[in-house]
C-alpha cells in the first residue's frame, strides 16, 4: 500500500503563471529588459489583489511591485529621461528589485515546500 503524503506544493498552490510572472522580473530586469518586465509585475499586483490563492504573499508583491515603480516614476518624472528604463536605472534600483523578487520566491517556496523525495515508494525519514 501507497503510504500519501498531505503535503501541498509551491506548484499545487500557487498558479503557474504567477510562479512564471515572479522569476521573469529578475530575468528580465538583469537582462536589460527592464521596461518589458511591466507586464510581469502587472501581472503579479492583479494576481494577489483578485486570485485568493496568492492571498498569502500579497506583502511580498505589493513590496516588489513598488521596488520596481520607484525607478519608472524617476525616469518618467526626470526631465530629460534615457531611451530606456534599464539605462536609467541606478544599480542599487536595480539590486533592490531583484532582491525583492529573490524575497517573493523564497516565501513563495518556503510556504509551501516541495514535495519530500521518496526513495523505493517509501518515505524519506
Amino acid at each position: 500500500m501507497k503510504h500519501e503524503t498531505s503535503i501541498v506544493t509551491a506548484q499545487q498552490r500557487f498558479p503557474r503563471y504567477f510562479q512564471i510572472s515572479s522569476w521573469a522580473i529578475p530575468v528580465m530586469v538583469v537582462g536589460q529588459f527592464s521596461m518589458i518586465a511591466l507586464l510581469p509585475v502587472l501581472v503579479l499586483v492583479i494576481a494577489s489583489l483578485a486570485d485568493s490563492r496568492t492571498r498569502a504573499l500579497r506583502p511580498w508583491t505589493l513590496g516588489l511591485a513598488v521596488a520596481y515603480f520607484i525607478p519608472l516614476a524617476i525616469m518618467k518624472l526626470r526631465a530629460d529621461p534615457a531611451q530606456s528604463l534599464s539605462k536609467d536605472m541606478h544599480p542599487i534600483l536595480l539590486a533592490l528589485i531583484v532582491a525583492a523578487a529573490a524575497v517573493l520566491l523564497a516565501r513563495m517556496y518556503r510556504i509551501y515546500p516541495r514535495r519530500p523525495r521518496q526513495l523505493h515508494g517509501r518515505q524519506r525519514g
